[in-house]
Parts: C-alpha cells; sequence; structure tokens
C-alpha cells in the first residue's frame, strides 16, 4: 500500500484485526455489487436473446462509439478478455442484426464493430427505465460525490492489478 495512504486500521485508529475485518468486509460488499449488476446485465441481454457477456460488448460499443466503429482489441481491453472471445461473440451479435463489422480503413487487418439502428432503437427504448434505475440506485449521491466515490475505485481497480501482478509474480 503507498506510504501516503494509511492503512485500513490506521485509518480507523483501530487494531489490525479490525483494519483486516472491514478490509474482509468490504471484499465481500463488492462481491455482492458485482452479483446484483451480472444478474442485471443479464435481464437485459435475455430481453435480446444474447448472453450477458454479449450485451456488454454491446455496452462498449455503445460507451465508446464516435461514429467510425471500435477496434475489438479496444473492447476486450474494456472487458478484461482475450479478442479471440470478442471475435467470435461479434460473429454471433452480427448474425442478429445487432452489431456491424468492417475492416478498419487504415488497416484491413483490424476490425471495426458499431452497433446498428436496431440495436439503437432497442437502447433508445430502454433509456427511460434505464434513467429511473439510475435514480433508484444512485439518486442519494450528488454529481460530486458520485465522482469523487468513482475516483476512488478506480484507484483502488489499479491498486488491485499492481497487487494481482505482484502476486503472480511471486509464484
Amino acid at each position: 500500500m503507498p506510504s501516503d495512504l494509511p492503512s485500513p486500521a490506521r485509518a480507523l485508529g483501530s487494531s489490525s484485526a479490525e483494519g483486516q475485518e472491514v478490509v474482509r468486509r468490504f471484499m465481500w460488499e463488492i462481491r455482492s455489487i458485482n452479483v446484483y449488476l451480472e444478474e442485471l446485465r443479464q435481464l437485459r441481454a435475455n430481453a435480446l436473446g444474447i448472453t450477458g457477456p454479449q450485451w456488454m460488448i454491446l455496452m462498449a460499443l455503445a460507451d465508446l462509439d464516435r461514429e467510425n466503429g471500435v477496434p475489438v482489441n479496444v473492447v476486450s481491453k474494456l472487458m478484461h478478455v482475450d479478442s479471440s472471445f470478442v471475435t467470435t461473440q461479434s460473429k454471433l451479435l452480427e448474425k442478429k442484426s445487432l452489431l456491424r463489422r468492417k475492416p478498419s480503413a487504415s488497416d484491413a487487418r483490424v476490425v471495426q464493430l458499431s452497433l446498428t439502428d436496431k440495436t439503437y432503437k432497442h437502447l433508445a427504448s430502454l433509456a427511460a427505465q434505464q434513467e429511473a434505475l439510475d435514480e433508484f440506485v444512485f439518486g442519494e449521491f450528488g454529481t460530486r460525490e458520485l465522482t469523487e466515490f468513482a475516483g476512488r475505485l478506480t484507484a483502488l481497480r489499479y491498486r488491485l492489478e499492481k497487487a494481482r501482478l505482484k502476486v503472480a509474480l511471486d509464484f
């Protein structure tokens, strides 16, 4: 842990055992949140007759595409999966007319993914429902508070990534 950040035990002014308990509780809460996010993702995916990971590919494209499409490798990095997985799943989504695959104009080896009008229409039909859901889930946070919380989670994700690499090197 960086030296400028107090350990959970020091931050709470408590014993190391109490600090470890707080860390364990936090990790369980994060795991529980992930389960609920997965269930929500699956419900959205089911409405289109696709899998949860396929829904995440569509969501990545909705977030990242700025008219020219998004390279497969960018989507795979965002999702933390191998690019071959995104390639395979995007071909299935293309067969369902939910996305388009086309070679990049600058490098034909690179496949650009983009959403179809059918998918944009479906997402637009969900917009009001999603906004109400977001208000229900995040309504008690102000924009500043949510931005700060998201920033702290991002910092935690970076530290966890470094910890994963450190542990992997130790084995």
